[in-house]
C-alpha cells in the first residue's frame, strides 16, 4: 500500500513534467515557423513594363498607385488601389494591404514607387514589384488605363 501510495504521485508528477515539456517544445515549434517567416527571401524588384503587365494578369495581388489625387485624373491602371505617397499616414495607408499577396507598385516616373517598394519591403511585405518609368512608361506602351 505504501509503494503504491508514492507510485501514484510519481506517476502523477511524471505526466505533469511531461506536458510541460510538450508546451515549451510547442512554443519553440511556433518561435521556428515565425523566425522562418521572417527570414523567407522577399522580392522587391523592379520591372519593365511588359513584365509588369504579365505580373497584373495574373490576377493574384494588389495593385497600387502612389501618385498623387491631381495625377489619378489622367487616368490609373484598372482596379489600382490609390493611395497618396505624401499623405502624411501613408504608412498607415500601406498597413491596410496584406503582406502576403503580391504589391504592384507604380507612380508617374518610378521614383516615389520605388521609394515605396522600400518602405513595403520593409514592413514586412514579401512580394513587390516596381514599374519602371511609372505611368510615363506604360502610357508610352499604349497599355490600358482607366479614369
Amino acid at each position: 500500500m505504501k509503494k503504491l501510495l508514492f507510485i501514484i504521485p510519481l506517476g502523477l508528477s511524471l505526466t505533469a513534467i511531461s506536458c510541460s515539456s510538450n508546451a515549451e517544445k510547442t512554443t519553440s515549434q511556433e518561435e521556428i515557423v515565425e523566425t522562418t517567416i521572417q527570414q523567407a527571401e522577399t522580392i522587391n524588384e523592379d520591372v519593365g513594363v511588359n513584365k509588369f503587365a504579365e505580373l497584373i494578369a495574373k490576377g493574384d495581388g494588389q495593385i497600387l498607385d502612389v501618385r498623387t489625387p491631381e495625377e489619378w485624373t489622367t487616368g490609373t491602371i484598372k482596379d489600382a488601389t490609390k493611395m497618396n505617397f505624401f499623405d502624411k499616414d501613408f504608412d498607415q495607408q500601406l498597413e491596410r494591404l496584406d503582406k502576403i499577396k503580391p504589391v504592384y507598385v507604380y507612380c508617374k516616373a518610378g521614383g516615389r514607387s520605388g521609394k515605396a517598394a522600400k518602405k513595403l519591403e520593409k514592413m514586412g511585405f514579401i512580394t513587390v514589384y516596381n514599374l519602371l518609368g511609372g505611368m510615363s512608361a506604360w502610357n508610352t506602351a499604349g497599355k490600358e488605363t482607366v479614369k
